[in-house]
């Protein structure tokens, strides 16, 4: 082979040695630019998510954080609420089956996890007008309706001052049966319960 064979084939051989590494620099500057594109954009919309996407919803009454709706066995500790009574949190599944019955915490928040409103009283029965603005609000109460979240549960609740409309991670207190706060507290979040349910 002569020299200028050799220097030929070199060229050759180099010329494609240098598109290689370029196609490789091309591909590596277009992967790095590509997710700093996607981590630059998931942080400008991260930051940017309305409230109901991403986890909690506005709506009437106070809003607490929602410590969740893990299920515990029978004994276990019960942690600190974030609400009296309280309005999410981990506790025993336990339905609801009566009406106007006292409920223990678990029964309450099981209720609400499934998106029924429980309005509580303290008297030792439900104050004149509450049973019908119940009855007008949603159909009347069965275990059943209970289990599917579309009920509004009448509760005793010892200690309760007025009434308290209780929802997963909302609360109002209302003064009477005809308070108009009350009737847009059930139209809103009747049938919303913990997210994930």
């Amino acid at each position: 082979m002569t020299p200028a064979a050799r220097q030929s084939t070199r060229g050759r051989g180099e010329s494609r040695l240098v598109r290689v590494v370029e196609w490789v620099a091309i591909g590596v500057a277009s992967l790095v630019l590509s997710i700093g594109l996607i981590l630059l954009l998931s942080g400008y919309f991260a930051g940017r998510d309305q409230a109901a996407v991403s986890g909690g919803t506005s709506g009437p009454g106070q809003a607490f954080s929602d410590l969740g709706h893990s299920a515990l066995s029978p004994g276990q500790p019960r942690p600190s609420y974030n609400s009296e009574p309280p309005t999410s949190g981990p506790h025993v599944p336990e339905a609801v089956v009566r009406d106007g019955a006292t409920l223990d915490d678990d029964q309450l928040l099981q209720a609400l996890q499934l998106g029924n409103v429980v309005i509580v009283y303290g008297t030792a029965k439900p104050p004149a007008g509450l049973t019908k603005f119940a009855s007008t609000a949603a159909p009347p109460f069965s275990p059943a309706l209970a289990a599917t979240g579309d009920a509004v549960i009448l509760a005793r609740r010892p200690g309760t001052n007025g009434l308290v409309a209780l929802a997963w991670t909302h609360l109002l207190r209302a003064g009477s049966p005809s308070d108009p706060q009350l009737g847009q507290f059930v139209s809103f979040w009747l049938g919303r319960g913990a997210q994930g349910q």
